[in-house]
């Protein structure tokens, strides 16, 4: 039998990366002092600012990053695969990418992916948000290889896109995630049915690390990190916005039973979109419309 055991990380990162790098250190510890060999963080784990000055005077390069040279040494040293749900990266031309990367046991980098979908949003009780503004999407939809399953990478508001979940399913991801800074509002209606959903869906375990709580910068999360087995049932959650780690152990051999039991993901067939008005001219009519 696979098994994976897997831990989703809850933060309330604040604007200083330092003081964040301090919190995702003693988490990660926890983490796998209680065997988890993959360990997730939330979304912008090395900072929540939402204030663009201050984001762009804490920005690094990759290379340069403190948070994933911190995570790189931190994975190496506890023999884990560590995944940055994602951190801010300067890329360039006054752009920032939404960064996710998994550091292998050896702390070397196995992949990275920056979020596709951009969160440009006005909610209903004033909050406005335009990532679109600040960060540059992604282009490209990622898998990794954890040697006993193949994991699928998305951020946060990817969740909504339910063909980008499909895609990485049908590419071979056993485990899908979304690692997370969802709105209080957003969080409230939304968070565990679209985990729920894109697990139902894709016969897929789904891992999802969460920001939770009233951050530095004013910003107020979710949190309730998730691990969600693949026919829908949740086995995991992080009870309320506190920082904290949620543990569980993957039978990876429930992936195939579910997609055997409902074979959606074989059974899709390519159609194309048209305009009701035959078809509701047939229905009133009666009359067939070539």
């Amino acid at each position: 039998m696979r098994e994976l055991v897997v831990a989703a990380v809850q933060m309330r990162s604040g604007v200083e990366p330092e003081a964040n790098i301090e919190s995702m250190d003693a988490l990660v510890r926890e983490a796998a002092s209680r065997g988890a060999r993959y360990v997730q963080t939330p979304e912008m784990t090395g900072a929540v600012q939402k204030n663009r000055k201050g984001l762009r005077a804490i920005l690094k390069t990759e290379a340069d990053d403190t948070v994933l040279r911190a995570a790189a040494s931190l994975a190496r040293e506890l023999g884990i695969f560590l995944h940055i749900g994602s951190t801010a990266i300067d890329v360039g031309q006054d752009m920032t990418a939404n960064r996710g990367v998994v550091f292998g046991p050896d702390g070397s980098l196995l992949a990275r992916y920056d979020k596709i979908h951009m969160f440009d949003v006005d909610l209903d009780n004033g909050e406005s948000w335009r990532e679109s503004a600040v960060y540059r999407p992604g282009e490209i939809a990622r898998t990794i290889d954890l040697g006993v399953a193949r994991l699928g990478m998305g951020i946060c508001y990817d969740i909504r896109f339910p063909h980008l979940f499909r895609d990485l399913a049908l590419a071979g991801a056993d485990i899908l995630t979304a690692p997370a800074a969802f709105t209080r509002q957003t969080g409230e209606a939304h968070w565990h049915v679209l985990q729920r959903a894109r697990a139902i869906e894709n016969g897929a375990f789904v891992v999802s690390a969460a920001q939770g709580g009233v951050h530095e910068d004013g910003r107020e999360t979710y949190g309730h990190s998730l691990i969600v087995d693949p026919w829908g049932r949740v086995i995991a959650e992080a009870v309320g916005d506190e920082p904290g780690v949620i543990v569980a152990s993957l039978a990876l051999d429930d992936v195939n039973a579910a997609r055997s039991k409902v074979p959606n993901l074989k059974n899709a067939r390519g159609y194309r979109v048209e305009s009701g008005t035959q078809a509701t001219v047939q229905a009133a009519t009666g009359e067939r419309v070539a």
